[in-house]
């Protein structure tokens, strides 16, 4: 089996320093739709000109690199013991070399580790094995600003007047942009899960932001309510940063799990404007990353 080790290193780089053509593009935009002289304004052209010299000098685009999230593909064959500890290793060094901060914390002892590995769920790794010959790395860096407004929403919800039905995750969606407000580092990407259980849907509402910003949702229901709370958020006024402004949001993604009857939760995982995720595909010798 072939060692990953440095491949991984240089994902896990690439990541934390070089923000994602799409998500670049869509700050932009966002420049263009703001006041020239606007605190809103000024907000994006510091974020795009640190965009810019984290990718010129190798640094991390934020000073919180995030949690760590992997989800694997591959085929047949491969040990997961294996690249498990290819991903470890890697991580480690990506530490060591400051690609990544320290931010595995033992929540007893308060304790840091110093290499960001602690236990099975740091970092978290998911692995699923397929019938292709390729291996797929997608890994994404969630930060702990935009991670601390995530919300959960059990409908139906009488104060929001939230049913179980495409309006009701449209209104607890709506509600958690809001109650975020500048808090998640704005203007942010919503990954919203309708159903699963409790564990389930918030696993799930973080996989729909491995999607790229700019496409289509294949069910054109979801196509539909995704364009609609991004441009109904955006009229909230709280901006970039919460400074105020026309761009709380760049994107919402959504996606629906299998429930129970007696359950049907909400999950959004709030994504900041530092919006790192990237792939990485080995198909025989060659590796490719996106």
């Amino acid at each position: 089996m072939k060692d990953l080790t440095q491949d991984i290193l240089e994902l896990v780089r690439l990541t934390a320093t070089s923000l994602p053509p799409d998500v670049e593009k869509g700050l932009r935009d966002a420049l263009g739709q703001e006041e020239p002289g606007s605190a809103a304004h000024s907000s994006l052209q510091t974020i795009l000109k640190n965009v810019e010299m984290a990718r010129a000098n190798s640094t991390p685009i934020c000073q919180d690199t995030g949690t760590p999230i992997f989800y694997v593909h591959y085929p047949t064959g491969w040990s997961t013991i294996r690249l498990r500890a290819q991903i470890k290793t890697a991580v480690a060094e990506a530490t060591r070399l400051t690609y990544l901060r320290p931010n595995a914390v033992d929540s007893l002892t308060g304790k840091n580790t110093g290499d960001n590995i602690g236990d099975e769920h740091y970092p978290t790794i998911h692995f699923f094995e397929t019938e292709d010959d390729e291996l797929v790395f997608d890994l994404m860096l969630k930060g702990g600003g935009c991670e601390n407004v995530g919300a959960q929403y059990k409908l139906p919800d009488s104060k929001l007047e939230a049913g179980r039905n495409l309006e009701g995750v449209r209104r607890v969606a709506l509600d958690a942009v809001y109650q975020a407000q500048g808090k998640g580092c704005a203007p942010g990407i919503l990954g919203v899960a309708v159903g699963g259980d409790r564990g389930s849907s918030f696993l799930a509402s973080k996989e729909t932001l491995f999607r790229q910003l700019d496409d289509t949702n294949e069910v054109e229901e979801l196509a539909e309510l995704e364009e609609r709370i991004t441009e109904e958020a955006n009229q909230l006024g709280i901006g970039p940063m919460g400074f105020g402004g026309q761009t709380t949001v760049l994107g919402t993604k959504i996606k629906t799990a299998h429930r129970l009857p007696a359950s049907y939760f909400v999950s959004v995982s709030y994504m900041c404007w530092a919006y790192r995720r990237r792939k990485m595909t080995v198909k025989g010798d060659t590796v490719k990353y996106e």
